[in-house]
Parts: structure tokens; C-alpha cells; sequence
């Protein structure tokens, strides 16, 4: 067989003009727009020249079909969506690289009717006047929680910030040592004091803070008790700790007010349905916390909001800060907000509405059949490289919400064939490059793919995939 290679020159190459007039691109045409595909093209035959100049076009690469069809390519990958729906196979139900909480079709439904008509996000159809934009879902806050007041800014980062700023700037706020957390990103209480311009006190140490040490701590510079949630971490065995009623009182007794920042914000006890304990914010404000800060993607089940419940004198301080406006929330979460908060009138019919309490409280065997049932299609899939298992797993809640609890669980684990040399991590790669990617996890020499967060309205997509996967 001849090996000969005849290059094609820069010269062979067709004119931009005469291939968008090929038949070859009246489908790519007919899919994007003429200035699209014009610029992709334009990046294709620049790629073709500079493989002339080398020495390296064959006459092959210029067949009109061929570049129609690398310019299809090129325009499918640049307009795909960076935002993309995935499986969540990790284990973790509140995911942060994942988005954390999947919102219920009712706050999908809201924010659609936001998107599509004007509506009243700061206007008073009573009166006719400018209204305030936290009315939306004041109420309900106020109803689900026994606050006197609230107000919604972007996450609930931003509403610590905004306590401390409003509160206490230039002034002194008092900590326990033991509650300086730190969050995701390396995010922590220190920082956010210092962005607001507040003196950190910490009182007591890492596994014991004391009511006296509080007390002892105040000064007339004192302008705020803060006590913070450690619901990322957990410190066992010689603790102790100050909590909110006692905390309280001390504020009342010194004229300073006490903030409680909840983290993970469960507005209901969870142990109904058999999952750990969670401090609720109605709790905390019938302690005595004058303000309570909280999130409203994590425990709650709602849309990316922080939460700010409390007394109506320090919540309207907080709405008169310039900085609350740079902070607030668009039309979109309070829409959306609404909708989630509404769902807790109803608690009973909370765990199938809600998404993330339905995964939460997903029975360990009905995550086992399902992992039965896809266990022959994903063995399939992989082929004799890999050897895949239905196995008991353990998930977590995520997100830094009860952090030392774990959920059984079930899913597949997938092994190295002893027989094959196969790699994991290629497979793990392979995964994320499917239509809607696969998010699993590796450990112990394993992929493992756990099913507490496959809702089983997706599995006939999930199995599609498989069915297609290394073709």
C-alpha cells in the first residue's frame, strides 16, 4: 500500500462565500444564525491555512461536507449551556458545587409567572403606592417563625454582614471562640467581622465558653452578642456551651441585643421524620434571639437567600443600611422564596412537596430496588473492564447542615475488572461528558454512585444514557 502524501495547498482551500452556499451547510444554516456560522467558519479555514503552511492538509480535510460538518461541531460546542442539569450521585443531598437545594414544582411555577408578566414587587396594590419588596414574604416569615419582622438579602454571608455593619460598626461583638466557624471557600466569622468594620471579642475557648465569660466581656464598646451555629462541625466529648436563652438574658440585663446566625435554618423540627435534630429558628426567637439569620437554600429547601428574622426596630435599621439595597434579592427569589415558604402551612404534605426533605427521607429500601433496576444497564455500559455492585452506602446532608450525621443509603460501586487494565478516573471522565453528566464519587479504588438523590421520575433518562454510553 502506497504511504504517498500529497499536501493540499493554502491555495485548494474553498472560499469562505462559496461554502456557506454548499448544500453541505444549508442544515447548520438553518440551525444558527448566518453571523454564527460565518465566524465559525472563518475559524475553521484560518485552522485549515495555518495546516497548509505546515505542510500537514490533506485534500481530504476540504470536502465541503467535511468542514460543514466540523463547523456544526464547533457552533454545538459554543452555544451548549454552561448551566447544565447533571445526576447527583455523589451521596450529598445539599450540594454546593451542585446548587444545593432543587426547588418544588410550586416555586417553579412562581418564578415563571414572575418571568413572564409584570408584577407587584414594589408596588402596594392596597394603595396604590410604592410598597416594599420584603412584603412578598414577610408575612409568612413572620407566621412560620413568631418574629416581630423580616428581610431578605442575597445569602445568608451577606446577611451577617449586614447585622455586624448595621449593628455594629466601629464597635465591639462578642464570640465564642469555639463558634468562629469557617464555611466553604474559606469563608469565616473573623473576615466577615473585619468587612464590616466590627472588633471581634472572643471569649472562653475551643470546647467550653461560659455564661460569665460573656458578662465579663461586655464593655459600654459592646454593641452586639452573636452566637453562631456550628452546623459545618462538631466538637464532642469535655464541652460546654452558653445557649440562646441564657444568652439572652444576659443581653436583656446589659442592654445588648443578641444575633443568632442558624446556618442551615430548618424551619421545622426534622426528627418527625426520623432525621437528626436541627435548631429552628422559631426556637431561637422564642429564647429571646432579638435577630436570627439563616439560609434559604440548605435546610429550608428554597432558593439562594439569606434571612433575617427578628425585632421590627433592628430589622428596620437593618432595610435603612445603603448596603441592604446593594444586597437584596430580584424578583426571581422572592418569587420563588414564597412559593417554598408557603409549603410549611402544610407540614404534613411537606416531605412529598418539599425536594430536598422527600430525598432526605427517602427509605433505604426503595434506594436498594432502584439501584437493582439499574444495575443491569450500567454493567452493560461498562463492560468486562469494570465490575459493578449494588452496595449499602452512606449519604450526607451537605452543605455544613448536620455535619456528624449520616443517612443509609444505597447505590452502585464500581470496581477495576481484575482481569483488564481500566482506569476509574477515565470513567469518572467519561461520565461528566454525557448529555446530562453523571456526578459519582471515588474512593477506596471505587466509583461509587449513590441513588438517594436519583428521583425515580428520571430514571428513564438515566437509563437512556447508559444504554448509549461509549458509543
Amino acid at each position: 500500500m502506497s504511504t504517498d502524501f500529497t499536501p493540499a495547498r493554502a491555495a485548494d482551500i474553498p472560499s469562505l462565500d462559496r461554502l456557506l452556499n454548499e448544500a453541505d451547510f444549508a442544515p447548520t444554516l438553518a440551525r444558527y444564525s448566518r453571523t454564527q456560522v460565518t465566524a465559525a467558519l472563518r475559524e475553521a479555514l484560518a485552522a485549515l491555512r495555518r495546516q497548509a503552511v505546515l505542510g500537514e492538509l490533506s485534500h481530504r480535510a476540504l470536502v465541503p461536507q467535511t468542514i460543514a460538518r466540523s463547523v456544526d461541531a464547533r457552533l454545538q460546542q459554543e452555544t451548549r449551556p454552561r448551566l447544565r442539569p447533571v445526576f447527583n450521585l455523589t451521596g450529598t443531598v445539599l450540594h454546593t458545587n451542585l446548587g444545593r437545594a432543587l426547588l418544588p414544582s410550586a416555586a417553579e411555577q412562581s418564578v415563571v409567572h414572575a418571568l413572564s408578566a409584570p408584577v407587584n414587587l414594589e408596588y402596594d396594590l392596597g394603595n396604590g403606592g410604592r410598597g416594599d419588596r420584603d412584603d412578598v414574604v414577610q408575612p409568612l416569615l413572620r407566621e412560620l417563625t413568631g418574629a416581630e419582622a423580616a428581610t431578605v438579602v442575597n445569602n445568608n454571608a451577606a446577611a451577617v454582614l449586614l447585622m455586624l455593619n448595621t449593628l455594629a460598626k466601629r464597635r465591639e461583638v462578642v464570640v465564642s471562640r469555639g463558634e468562629l466557624v469557617e464555611i466553604g471557600g474559606a469563608f469565616r466569622i473573623p473576615d466577615v467581622m473585619r468587612s464590616a468594620g466590627s472588633k471581634l471579642i472572643e471569649v472562653g475557648t475551643t470546647n467550653r465558653t461560659h455564661t460569665a465569660d460573656y458578662t465579663n466581656a461586655i464593655s459600654p464598646r459592646t454593641a452586639l452578642l452573636m452566637k453562631v451555629h456550628t452546623s459545618n462541625y462538631a466538637i464532642t466529648g469535655f464541652t460546654a456551651a452558653v445557649g440562646i436563652g441564657e444568652l439572652a438574658a444576659v443581653g436583656r440585663a446589659h442592654g445588648v441585643p443578641l444575633a443568632v446566625d442558624l446556618g442551615s435554618g430548618s424551619l421545622i423540627d426534622l426528627a418527625r421524620w426520623g432525621l437528626p435534630k436541627e435548631p429552628t429558628v422559631r426556637e431561637a426567637i422564642a429564647a429571646g434571639a432579638d435577630l436570627v439569620a439563616f439560609s434559604g437554600d440548605k435546610l429550608l429547601g428554597g432558593p439562594q437567600a439569606g434571612l433575617i428574622v427578628g425585632r421590627a426596630d433592628l430589622i428596620e435599621r437593618l432595610k435603612k443600611n445603603p448596603l441592604k439595597r446593594a444586597l437584596r434579592v430580584g424578583k426571581l427569589t422572592l418569587a420563588a422564596l414564597e412559593a417554598v415558604l408557603g409549603l410549611y402551612r402544610a407540614p404534613e404534605l411537606l416531605a412529598d412537596r418539599l425536594p430536598v426533605l422527600r430525598l432526605l427521607t427517602r427509605s433505604v429500601p426503595a434506594i436498594e430496588s432502584q439501584a437493582r433496576r439499574l444495575l443491569p444497564a450500567v454493567q452493560a455500559a461498562v463492560g468486562e473492564a469494570f465490575y459493578v455492585a449494588v452496595t449499602p452506602m452512606t449519604s450526607q446532608v451537605g452543605s455544613g447542615s448536620l455535619p456528624a450525621d449520616r443517612l443509609p443509603s444505597f447505590g452502585l460501586r464500581v470496581d477495576q475488572s481484575q482481569s483488564r487494565r481500566s482506569s476509574l478516573n477515565r470513567l469518572e471522565a467519561l461520565l461528566r461528558e454525557l448529555p446530562r453528566p453523571v456526578i459519582g464519587r471515588i474512593a477506596d479504588q471505587a466509583l461509587w454512585l449513590d441513588m438517594r438523590c436519583l428521583e425515580v421520575a428520571d430514571e428513564a433518562e438515566f437509563t437512556a444514557q447508559w444504554s448509549a454510553f461509549g458509543r
